[in-house]
């Protein structure tokens, strides 16, 4: 591994309700069962870097309740640095997620802790932290702290990955400081203003926020695959066809394991493919936490599908 991935993002404990479908707007269902995983964007993220293998240490922020004891023990079980999660009054985040037996699923978060990550414990951090190869980042923090994590990061030398999810209004000045960018079709819309039901009019979105400032942008399309636009070239990542049981953290499985794949040294062909597999693999499985892949299984998939 030639460098190490740090994650600025969110913790939270994620309550999972299990039913047949989604209540209409009024109405009352019947849910199957209750569950409490771990997660949070930047949690998901960190645990499939370095489930991969990659050097990981986690910039956030958690309370000094249960919920926050759980995530750190986690955080400790998965061998992530731990030293910049920061204790802060409150409550820790907490998401309710609901899903549906199909493997859809709808999701609520209440941000606590996370909203009081910060751009002077951003900088501090980065700045300690040695051997940066990329600074990865998400929505679920406030919008300073993530200009902090990529202008800092950009500063060391990092490649800078943001997932804008879920989407803030982000400047162009943040977009400047951006590598690559990953959001999904729905957020690439609401980004631009430009619908993305197609890989066509995905690619076009995405050109469209490159010329915002972003080097690369990733746009993930579910069982469809991504596709990415630079300023003057575009391609396509396939995927990998599996039997979904739960969706809840796809999306982080293959930005995390994007940025440990470019942390050691893989081409952006590859670490697409990579983060493909993480995220079909994490598809297959409930939970955020407990669904993230290791690295044999996601090279196993790799291999055997290429």
């Amino acid at each position: 591994m030639s460098g190490r991935v740090v994650v600025v993002g969110s913790l939270n404990q994620d309550l999972v309700v299990n039913l047949e479908r989604m209540p209409l707007s009024g109405e009352t269902v019947f849910g199957d069962d209750l569950e409490r995983h771990a997660g949070g964007k930047g949690l998901n993220q960190a645990v499939a870097a370095a489930r991969l293998g990659a050097a990981v240490s986690m910039v956030g922020s958690i309370s000094a309740d249960s919920a926050g004891d759980f995530l750190m023990k986690v955080v400790n079980e998965e061998g992530i640095d731990a030293t910049h999660i920061a204790r802060v009054d409150g409550l820790s985040g907490t998401a309710v997620i609901e899903v549906e037996r199909s493997g859809a699923n709808r999701i609520v978060v209440i941000p606590g802790a996370n909203a009081k990550v910060n751009a002077d414990q951003v900088r501090a951090a980065l700045e300690a932290i040695p051997d940066i190869a990329v600074v990865l980042t998400q929505g679920e923090v406030p919008a300073d702290a993530v200009h902090a994590a990529m202008a800092t990061g950009r500063a060391r030398g990092a490649r800078t990955i943001l997932n804008p999810s879920p989407v803030q209004d982000y400047s162009d000045e943040i977009y400047d400081l951006v590598d690559i960018a990953v959001p999904n079709e729905h957020e690439i819309e609401l980004i631009t203003g430009r619908p993305a039901p197609t890989a066509a009019e995905a690619t076009a979105a995405a050109r469209r926020l490159a010329e915002r400032g972003a080097g690369t942008v990733v746009v993930t399309r579910g069982a469809n695959g991504s596709v990415w636009s630079t300023l003057t070239r575009s391609g396509s990542a396939g995927s990998f066809t599996v039997r979904a049981v739960d969706t809840v953290a796809a999306g982080d499985a293959f930005c995390g394991v994007l940025a440990a794949a470019i942390a050691e040294g893989r081409s952006l062909s590859e670490a697409l493919r990579w983060g493909s597999a993480a995220g079909a693999l994490a598809a297959t499985r409930a939970g955020a936490v407990p669904s993230l892949p290791r690295r044999d299984e996601v090279e196993e998939l790799v291999n055997i599908d290429h």
